[in-house]
């Protein structure tokens, strides 16, 4: 034996109830979040310490090889200057 549906029927989505308007009161209410200092700070430290985390790994030889050129007097030269601040300008202006 098969049953035959009558008509079509809409489920009802849940959390509504039929009969009812979508707002009531006229007025919509807004969730706020309110954080401590403290909330804020340990926020921003774990911000710090993923950053860290991140970074590449310390070159060590290459850390010894720039310090030899530094130590050189013969390496510190106005082209070398001019290039290192021009670097510095756009790392934090681009």
């Amino acid at each position: 034996m098969t049953v035959d549906r009558i008509g079509h029927v809409e489920p009802i989505p849940p959390g509504k109830r039929p009969g009812r308007s979508e707002s009531v009161g006229g007025k919509e209410k807004t969730d706020t979040i309110d954080l401590s200092a403290q909330a804020v700070a340990q926020a921003e430290k774990y911000q710090v310490l993923e950053l860290i985390k991140s970074a590449p790994e310390t070159d060590e030889a290459r850390i010894v090889e720039l310090r030899q050129k530094l130590d050189d007097p013969s390496y510190l030269n106005e082209k070398v200057i001019r290039g290192t601040a021009d670097n510095i300008l756009s790392a934090w202006f681009a």
